[in-house]
């Protein structure tokens, strides 16, 4: 049953699916971006509603029929399914959107480790047919040669990162994805990660540009470690430049 894994009051991020293109009540696009919300209730095993996200204090009305993906942030762990706006009204001033569930319930794993926002360059390739039979052993096998594409990273984690660059990839194509992290001193520590491609997708108002999600691939713990003290790091900063205004 849904409510052996969630209950009302869970957190929700909703992302829209591959794919979709929602229109507000204006007729423009729906920008594509993460809500967030709180489950209100559960109707049945494949019906559900949710508070209508707001964003600065104004509500995100989601257009009857679009598709999104949902990440329930669940006492037990982060789950996923997909989901169809079904409906949405207005109770006891609290405005309802009821989403009809297109998938199964499942634990998410990727999601497990925390999502830095920033701005690094970084670069990347396609691995070739011959690289990707040797992906057990380390990168040092890789053909160093091949030319690199330039790219931004705009959030990161210990188990993946989102960029954007020039170059669109199919699902599951595996990459070289190489970046720095440090103060650009001698504690810069420079990494070279395989990568799988979750998503690619056109950069909305960017033409030619493309958003990329990819989840790192036989990273080694210090490496991941590495990252996340990273963003530890830079976490605390930003908490002590908020602390002294």
């Amino acid at each position: 049953m849904l409510s052996d894994y969630i209950i009302p009051g869970d957190k929700i991020e909703l992302t829209r699916a591959r794919g979709q293109v929602a229109k507000r009540s204006d007729g423009s696009d729906e920008p594509k971006k993460a809500y967030k919300s709180r489950l209100y209730d559960i109707r049945s095993e494949d019906e559900i509603e949710i508070d209508m996200p707001m964003e600065k204090g104004h509500l995100e009305l989601l257009t009857v029929g679009a598709e999104y993906d949902l990440c329930f942030y669940a006492k037990k762990g982060l789950y996923q399914c997909y989901a169809r706006v079904k409906d949405r009204y207005k109770s006891n001033n609290i405005y309802i959107c009821v989403l009809e569930l297109t998938s199964a319930l499942r634990k998410f794993q990727r999601r497990e480790y925390y999502r830095f926002s920033c701005i690094l360059d970084m670069q990347c390739r396609k691995l070739s047919e011959e690289e990707k039979k040797q992906i057990t052993e380390s990168v040092e096998f890789l053909d160093t040669d091949l030319t690199l594409e330039d790219g931004v990273i705009v959030d990161i984690s210990g188990g993946g990162a989102r960029f954007v660059s020039e170059m669109n990839f199919e699902q599951n194509t595996l990459i070289l994805f190489k970046f720095s992290l440090g103060n650009g001193k001698e504690n810069t520590h420079k990494y070279s990660i395989i990568g799988r491609v979750v998503l690619s997708n056109p950069l909305e108002g960017n033409k030619g540009k493309y958003e990329n999600r990819i989840q790192f691939v036989n990273i080694e713990n210090r490496e991941r470690e590495g990252i996340i003290k990273y963003i530890f790091e830079e976490q605390r900063k930003i908490r002590k430049k908020e602390n002294e205004v």
